[in-house]
């Protein structure tokens, strides 16, 4: 792997990342802040409608990342069966909004006992990736690894291996996911990265990243709620997002740290929306008071 297999420096790969200058504060910070919102009145009866709603957003923002500036409202229609009518970009939308359901069913009822139990990684990747590209990739690409061909987005993060080698790396990357003990941010950090590093589709790798490193962080247990919506902040600052994103891909020890604290960031930013939006839900709105104007 890029970032992890850099770090590896015993029996748990992510060992050497969690313990890089900066990182375990970044863990603290985004802990603090998901177990604060847990609280929240909202959560006792009414989480499945927050849930929901946060789902809706963290959709739009991911595909706000893949240049898809499409309306809140207008997702948040698609959530209930209108049809896409504004051509590509409410296509990949709809896409989106699809891989959020996707990974929102895998999540853990709030308050649910017992340990969480995801598909293996490579169905749920290949899962996701079905959802998200529905309807505007080919049939036949759907949930299918690049062969020889290059991924036609996030070229700008360096080359990508393709056919037995990146079905190789992304074996690793499951097998580290499932056996690893590092904090969930780190985990779903290290995942997000090694998946926009290795664009494992066609297309649509993004969408598929983000939402995997969703799931994560619910099923791991740092955000219960499963209501974070870090996409909001990666998708108001894209550059900066696709920088950090670029310095994980070196394997840097420095570009490494730095990528997990940019996913905590944005933890703790998306921690306050889903604040906003459990505040809504329990006046009986769905508008937050959080301006929506950027992608939240």
């Amino acid at each position: 792997m890029a970032g992890a297999a850099a770090q590896d420096t015993g029996p748990d790969a992510l060992a050497g990342i969690a313990a890089l200058p900066g990182v375990p504060e970044a863990v603290d910070a985004a802990r603090a802040a998901c177990e604060e919102l847990r609280w929240h009145e909202a959560y006792r009866r009414r989480w499945r409608g927050v849930r929901a709603e946060a789902t809706v957003r963290s959709a739009r923002s991911s595909a706000a990342l893949e240049g898809a500036r499409v309306p809140l409202e207008v997702v948040r229609a698609m959530l209930v069966g209108a049809e896409p009518a504004g051509g590509q970009e409410h296509l990949i939308a709809l896409g989106a909004l699809r891989a959020g359901a996707h990974v929102e069913r895998l999540m853990p009822d709030l308050g649910a006992r017992g340990a969480t139990r995801l598909p293996p990684f490579g169905q749920l990747v290949a899962g996701v990736h079905s959802a998200a590209a529905a309807g505007w990739l080919p049939d036949d690409q759907l949930g299918r690894l690049r062969l020889d061909e290059g991924p036609a987005d996030l070229r700008g993060l360096g080359p990508a291996v393709a056919g037995p080698e990146l079905a190789a790396r992304l074996d690793l990357l499951g097998q580290v996911v499932r056996d690893t003990a590092a904090p969930a941010l780190v985990v779903a950090a290290v995942t997000h990265g090694e998946l926009l590093t290795l664009r494992p589709f066609a297309a649509g790798n993004g969408v598929v990243a983000r939402a995997v490193a969703r799931v994560l962080l619910t099923a791991r247990g740092l955000d219960p709620t499963g209501s974070v919506v870090a996409e909001a902040a990666w998708a108001q600052a894209a550059n900066p997002y696709l920088g950090a994103a670029a310095g994980f891909a070196t394997g840097a020890p420095e570009g490494v740290a730095r990528w997990v604290q940019v996913c905590a960031e944005a933890v703790v930013e998306g921690a306050g929306r889903a604040r906003d939006i459990a505040d809504a839900v329990l006046a009986g709105r769905l508008d937050g008071g959080r301006s929506d104007a950027g992608q939240g």
